[in-house]
């Protein structure tokens, strides 16, 4: 069974949250104003699961907020003491490309990002579980990065990759524990000043 969903107006994210914390609204009443997309049914949710979730996308965007500004320390923080973080190059390989443990191991990782002029890391839609101070989810993100060799010439790579990540609540803050991240594709191409 479907639902029509309800139009609502909302200047800022703040108004979406400050309705669905007052409870004037739930997640199954906003309208993208996209035709033919459904969306899960839910009911209002509480305050404390609102702010979770918000706490949790916001560290997804540090995270690529870090590594454009080529913050290593920053994004190293994002991560628990004893994180494991995998890359996988082949997304049908059930073994990855590169296993990292804990937090000091990620450093020439988030440092190799140095070798290019500049990088724009573009999230898209997420997907969280929550479960206590546990989570799941899963991200979507565009990667460009530009590098200009000695002799001038610029190349683009961009890498369509996903991120699978288990997430705890430590201290009240909202860590990775764990991050997959899977490289769907990319593409390497020239590019014009």
């Amino acid at each position: 069974m479907t639902s029509k969903f309800t139009f609502i107006y909302c200047r800022t994210v703040a108004d979406v949250l400050d309705a669905l914390l007052s409870a004037e609204i739930s997640l199954d009443q906003i309208d993208s104003g996209t035709k033919g997309l459904t969306m899960a049914s839910h009911g209002p949710i509480s305050p404390q699961e609102a702010a979770d979730r918000l706490a949790i996308r916001e560290l997804v965007d540090a995270y690529a907020h870090c590594a454009d500004r080529r913050d290593a320390t920053g994004q190293m923080a994002l991560f628990t003491e004893d994180t494991r973080f995998l890359v996988f190059y082949d997304v049908t390989s059930a073994e990855p490309s590169q296993e990292l443990q804990g937090r000091e191991s990620l450093a020439p990782v988030f440092d190799d990002l140095n070798q290019y002029v500049a990088t724009m890391h573009f999230n898209g839609q997420s997907t969280v579980s929550l479960d206590g101070d546990r989570a799941t989810g899963e991200s979507y993100c565009l990667a460009h990065h530009l590098k200009v060799a000695e002799d001038g010439q610029r190349t683009l790579m961009v890498a369509s990759i996903r991120y699978l990540d288990d997430f705890v609540k430590q201290d009240g803050r909202w860590l990775f524990a764990e991050r997959r991240l899977m490289v769907n594709w990319i593409d390497t191409r020239p590019s014009a000043a």
